[in-house]
């Protein structure tokens, strides 16, 4: 089941490139331009990973962002986590990004933004692996910071695909994000928005992204299933939701596979991916070999999870089919053999 997973072509539809950067990384960059970190080798680094919940994780990922400066030091981030990727034979990334984060300090959009796309382009050339970009806006930021972000990338529209909203979610529910989110819709933008496992007002949170704000995606969105009118919603538009099982350990100390089970029975459209990588631990195949055993999901059921993963992707109908068609190609030659 391992090698079925690990060989299986597959698409990660939520994952920050900031929750890629490795300690090994993180400490090359750092002696480079001079950035002190608190931890004296890259083993210290990962024992200092002692996440809780979504704040305590937050406050973590934030500071390990500091040794990112330069145009540079964002296409090695990104190259590094493509050429991963492509080895455990991932073939479509929709990736975001959360420019607030690097703006704050003083490091300009252009630098970020196209550092990312510069290692984008060779991923795809280099490694034939298909990418696209998503801008986050951080939700503990003003409504008022995220337009100023959204107007910083009109000069850069070629370079996104659509808009997410991530941080922490206490006391800042999608409806603040309804104006930003209206624009990018009007300029062509794809929506997506988070609903992390067990935050305050949860099922209110859902119900704004679906009916208010009318995202095409949902990022986590597990609690969903505590309500049936929410799950009829979500069905009807063909919401996908991108789960991350080792993340959301973090939170509800399990790998929500019961959860995923249900999903699927429900006939929602869950995929799955890693969230933050570098921070958990564990990237995609590590995410659904971890899944299979704790929840003994069947090969079917893990083809149906890769297949939501390109069916709720944001690429044009055509691709998906070819994707869709290169998955069903690979499990045939698996059973034929």
């Amino acid at each position: 089941m391992k090698e079925f997973i690990e060989k299986m072509p597959k698409a990660e539809l939520h994952v920050h490139i900031e929750g890629t950067l490795e300690p090994e990384l993180s400490f090359a960059l750092a002696q480079k331009n001079k950035v002190a970190l608190k931890a004296k080798t890259p083993e210290e680094m990962i024992n200092a990973y002692d996440f809780y919940d979504l704040p305590s994780f937050l406050d973590i990922y934030y500071a390990g962002m500091s040794v990112l400066i330069e145009e540079d030091d964002f296409y090695q981030l990104t190259m590094a986590y493509l050429k991963r990727a492509a080895a455990q034979n991932i073939v479509y990334v929709e990736l975001f990004f959360d420019p607030q984060a690097h703006t704050v300090r003083g490091v300009h959009f252009d630098t970020v933004i196209n550092g990312i796309h510069a290692a984008q382009k060779d991923a795809l050339s280099e490694l034939g692996i298909e990418s696209q970009l998503i801008l986050c806006f951080l939700r503990d930021m003003s409504a008022e910071s995220a337009m100023k972000h959204l107007n910083m990338a009109e000069p850069h529209l070629d370079k996104l695909i659509g808009v997410g909203l991530d941080s922490d979610e206490k006391n800042n529910p999608p409806l603040k994000f309804a104006e930003v989110f209206s624009k990018a819709r009007a300029w062509g933008l794809k929506l997506t928005m988070h609903c992390d496992v067990n935050q305050d007002n949860t099922l209110e949170h859902i119900r704004q992204v679906i009916e208010d704000i009318k995202v095409d995606r949902i990022d986590h969105g597990v609690n969903i299933l505590e309500s049936d009118a929410l799950c009829e919603l979500a069905k009807s538009k063909k919401l996908g939701l991108t789960v991350c099982p080792v993340s959301n350990k973090f939170v509800v100390q399990s790998l929500t596979s019961s959860e995923l089970k249900q999903m699927l029975q429900k006939g929602l459209l869950p995929s799955i991916n890693s969230d933050d990588p570098s921070y958990f631990r564990a990237y995609l195949n590590e995410n659904l070999v971890a899944l299979q055993e704790e929840g003994q999901f069947s090969k079917e059921d893990l083809v149906t999870l890769v297949e939501n993963s390109f069916k709720t992707s944001w690429l044009p109908e055509n691709r998906k089919l070819e994707y869709l068609d290169t998955l069903t190609r690979y499990t045939e030659t698996v059973e034929a053999a």
